[in-house]
């Protein structure tokens, strides 16, 4: 079986590619986070990039033709989540593609939806949305529902400043708690948070290498030196198993394999982040540069959707049980 991507997905990985390029380049992502504080409740989301999205066919990807999608399937809108991964593209992007067809303009990108997951954890870009998923989709709030869960919706401080945090008392608190996976927009909600971590750390793993190939110390380019070296080949090896596991997962669609791969994906953005900062030394701290950007972003995604407690679960219910090597006495004769 030929696993190799194919013409059409590297055009479509290149086109969107080339979207966010146009719609969300650097400079547009400085600006967001200049503008962003983390905190404040009444600025939701730029409406007008999540309408060059939804144009784009971005929320609508796996909607069938005849709904008005585009009829791809989940190898393909994880090639898109990789890309904007990569780019830091703010917002409930995995809430609202996985709301088309279910919420009125969502797969336009005239709605705005997010997720409430329980388990007390807090909820991403409240403000300004248009729909709430709770439970990771068993019920959507829409309305005077929707209203009445955002006046008791409390502000938290979000160490992403692109991502802003709500703590909701009540309604949401204990939906989903019982069950890592309640249904199977939760699980392609992992996924795709997955795909969002893998772009991020091949992100991370490029800038690594630009910096030691540019920077000079001592006389030399730090790429020269091994524990540079090294720290540059971990950040590889933790990216390519946890891309194999992503595109596997893609196409079998089986819970285990999405475990497997949302906990491979988090452990490359956050080490990756973490690893590229220590490369880029006292400039990777500061403000100025994107480095700590990718950090911040892939810790709160590491807590969404599937965290690593809950992915080792999942594992661990998987594995076959544990069978006696053998059957009776060891004893010959």
């Amino acid at each position: 079986m030929d696993f190799q991507l194919s013409d059409d997905q590297r055009a479509l990985r290149s086109g969107m590619c080339d979207l966010l390029g146009a719609v969300f380049d650097r400079d547009r992502m400085r600006a967001a986070v200049e503008r962003g504080d983390g905190v404040d409740r009444d600025r939701g989301v730029d409406r007008r990039l999540w309408r060059e999205l939804g144009a784009a066919g971005f929320f609508a990807l796996r909607l069938p033709e005849e709904a008005g999608g585009v009829g791809l399937g989940l190898p393909e809108a994880v090639l898109l989540f990789e890309e904007a991964g990569r780019a830091l593209l703010p917002g409930p992007l995995v809430a609202t593609h996985l709301a088309a067809g279910l919420v009125k303009g969502a797969a336009e990108g005239e709605a705005v939806v997010t997720v409430a997951e329980g388990g007390g954890r807090p909820v991403a870009d409240l403000g300004g949305a248009d729909a709430v998923l709770v439970g990771g989709g068993a019920e959507v709030l829409t309305g005077e529902e929707l209203e009445a869960f955002v006046a008791g919706a409390v502000p938290v401080r979000s160490m992403d400043p692109l991502t802003r945090l709500h703590r909701v008392e009540g309604r949401s608190a204990g939906a989903g708690a019982s069950e890592a996976y309640p249904g199977a927009l939760r699980r392609e909600g992992a996924l795709l948070s997955a795909a969002e971590q893998l772009g991020s750390a091949a992100r991370t793993t490029e800038m690594a290498v630009q910096h030691a190939r540019s920077r000079e110390q001592f006389g030399s380019l730090i790429g020269s030196f091994q524990a540079v070296k090294h720290l540059c080949a971990d950040m590889l090896a933790r990216t390519e198993p946890a891309r194999s596991a992503v595109y596997a997962a893609a196409v079998t669609g089986d819970p285990v394999e999405i475990a497997a791969a949302k906990l491979l994906a988090d452990e490359a953005a956050v080490r990756n982040a973490r690893d590229c900062l220590q490369i880029h030394g006292g400039m990777g701290f500061t403000w100025e540069a994107d480095v700590h950007l990718h950090l911040k972003r892939a810790w709160l995604r590491a807590a969404r959707w599937l965290t690593a407690a809950e992915a080792e679960e999942v594992l661990a219910a998987g594995l076959d049980p544990v069978r006696p090597l053998y059957g009776g006495s060891a004893a010959v004769g």
